[in-house]
């Protein structure tokens, strides 16, 4: 194993460790439906928007406005990881050079 793949290993590690306390704390998981109806309420309900917590979690449903705004949160500190270089990007093998 390289280095190179054991930092991926700790970071993914660390991302789901991250996920599984968030999602202990916030008292319910986040479905792939609950994160794509998360997602156009953010595309609707932009930070200038009165109440915006409270009119995303109503889009998502079954979520607080503390449990979409911490979910925000840890959407937000995941962009800054990657975008700072702190997650890498995963080497994919090319199917067409048998590797």
């Amino acid at each position: 194993m390289t280095v190179y793949t054991e930092v991926y290993l700790q970071d993914i590690g660390k991302a789901v460790h991250h996920l599984i306390n968030s999602m202990s704390s916030s008292g319910s998981a986040w479905t792939a439906q609950d994160n794509k109806a998360f997602e156009r309420a953010l595309a609707i309900y932009d930070k200038d928007t009165p109440e915006r917590w409270w009119n995303i979690a109503r889009a998502v449903g079954g979520k607080t406005p503390e449990e979409v705004k911490g979910h925000y949160d840890l959407l937000v500190e995941d962009i800054k990881r990657i975008e700072s270089g702190q997650v890498p990007f995963p080497t994919y093998r090319n199917p067409k050079d048998g590797a």
